[in-house]
């Protein structure tokens, strides 16, 4: 009998092995069917160079730079990337047709929302429908508030006061080293933390503090940003589900960010939300008690206040140092409006920037060439038609390169790859005049343009005045490179910073001031 059971008991595990093995076996042949139905599957150059990452050996440094010299060969400017079922646009047209005649067709869509998902939640970026109406109606209250606009004004004139300027006198005066990048990052970080959620990181500190919130947001930011480029989002989501890999460390950096990003919401509730200036005070007095959804909002200022600005300053200096043409007639221009008005400020006032006109020219014209967001995507929701004649089917993802655009002839001119801020000046006396944001897409356009543009300008231009009247910067390796090589992530960042040396202009002493930024 017990040879009889023991054979039994055998062949049940014979026969589970057997249709285990059957199972995974035709698991297997649905997914090879499945693969080689999906467009990765294509041959064409253009794919395959992309697949390959031989588009590097045709002396492309940046896939950014690539994707803009394809765009320049259509003619259409429109271009098709089949691995990533992804139209490639840098036509105008074609650009206000997603963002305002047919906006209802583009949103950022499910496939969007769960790249990002992990990182920005419902946050205002990752949403549509009714969850992005309700924070863009509260942001734009808010954002667009002469109270908001001036006690966010104070803050940055402070830290620049306090701590930036502090920290570039005292490199100028030891021949160190400075990572500028790495500086603009914790000089915004500082500044969203103050106006978003009215607490001080003090990141920006003379001893440079390691940021455990800022680490584990670059390595979000990062990572996240890498599932957009797979060419099989299934490899993602299977490493996501078995939690190894770079999911692994994505899941690790967003723990690590809700964590942080909790104490912060916790911090400003014992601080009391009900009279206080930030946004995240005022979100609070909405929201209520829904924690994750301020997490969500927390995260998205945080990219958006942080990633951004840097990334701008950061390019706007690397060229700076290398057109020293700009920086005299900026410095020319401050000390013509500053005459006579108290020349020797630290930080100048708004009414004395808004002179500024060449300034302003030389922001925009940073931010043509090198934009912080060098393409943003919408996925298609019906068949449609863009207007140069490109057939867009349902669930195609469409995307609008503004780092192409910025280099594309018919719409800056021969001189398109040149830093030229004069492009913005009209009349005599050299009034900036805007463009198109369908032509210079910077700060998006339509329904879905950048709340927080203005403030952005002002932190960018406080910066601007502030450095540029007392400091030049030595731009360390790189020589001869016409751009910078370019870091995966959601915002454009330099691969390994930027480091530079400080030199002090006028051989004087920046007014000594020890206190931290008041908020």
């Amino acid at each position: 009998m017990e040879s009889e059971g023991g054979r039994v008991v055998g062949e049940y595990y014979l026969s589970l092995v057997f249709f285990c093995f059957a199972g995974a076996f035709v698991l297997l042949a649905a997914a090879l069917k499945l693969l080689r139905s999906m467009q990765w599957w294509c041959s064409c150059p253009v794919c395959e160079a992309y697949v390959t990452g031989s588009w590097t050996a045709a002396g492309f440094d940046n896939l950014s730079d690539w994707y803009a010299h394809l765009l320049r060969c259509s003619p259409t400017r429109t271009i098709h990337i089949h691995v990533l079922g992804n139209i490639v646009t840098a036509d105008p047209a074609n650009v206000e047709h997603i963002l305002r005649a047919r906006f209802p067709i583009y949103p950022k869509g499910k496939p969007f929302s769960a790249i990002l998902g992990d990182l920005l939640g419902r946050g205002i970026f990752n949403v549509d429908g009714p969850d992005w109406r309700f924070q863009q109606k509260l942001s734009r209250a808010e954002l667009c508030s002469p109270a908001v606009r001036l006690f966010a004004a104070r803050v940055v004139a402070a830290e620049t006061r306090a701590r930036l300027l502090p920290l570039l006198e005292r490199a100028a005066e030891t021949g160190e080293t400075l990572d500028l990048q790495d500086v603009f990052r914790r000089f915004a970080f500082d500044n969203m933390c103050a106006i978003a959620f009215g607490l001080d990181p003090g990141c920006l500190r003379l001893s440079l503090p390691a940021s455990t919130l800022a680490s584990a947001f670059d390595a979000a930011s990062r990572l996240s940003a890498w599932r957009a480029t797979a060419t099989v989002p299934l490899v993602w989501k299977a490493k996501r589900l078995l939690r190894i890999g770079s999911e692994r460390k994505l899941r690790e950096a967003i723990g690590v960010v809700n964590v942080l990003a909790n104490d912060l919401i916790r911090e400003r509730r014992k601080l009391g939300s009900a009279n206080g200036q930030d946004l995240l005070s005022r979100f609070m007095g909405v929201v209520a008690d829904d924690d994750e959804y301020l997490r969500d909002i927390v995260v998205s200022f945080l990219l958006a206040g942080r990633d951004t600005v840097a990334s701008a300053l950061t390019s706007f200096f690397w060229l700076l140092a290398r057109h020293v043409e700009v920086s005299s007639a900026m410095r020319e221009e401050i000390d013509r409006v500053l005459s006579g008005s108290g020349g020797e400020a630290v930080v100048v006032t708004a009414d004395k920037m808004r002179e500024m006109q060449y300034v302003h020219a030389a922001i925009f014209e940073s931010m043509r060439l090198f934009p912080p967001v060098q393409f943003d995507s919408k996925f298609c929701t019906a068949d449609d038609v863009l207007p140069d004649g490109t057939a867009v089917r349902r669930g195609t993802r469409v995307t609008y390169h503004a780092y192409a655009m910025g280099r594309m002839e018919e719409l800056w001119g021969e001189d398109c790859g040149d830093f030229r801020p004069q492009r913005w000046l009209r009349g005599e006396g050299g009034v900036f005049a805007p463009e198109s944001a369908y032509k210079y897409p910077v700060f998006q356009g339509g329904y879905r343009v950048c709340l927080g543009k203005e403030m952005a300008i002002m932190e960018m231009k406080t910066v601007a005045v502030a450095v540029v009247r007392r400091f030049d910067f030595e731009v360390l390796g790189g020589e001869g490179r016409k751009t910078p090589k370019f870091a995966p992530g959601l915002t454009a960042s330099l691969a390994g910073g930027l480091p530079v040396r400080v030199r002090r202009r006028d051989g004087r002493r920046m007014p000594s001031i020890a206190s931290a930024p008041s908020v």
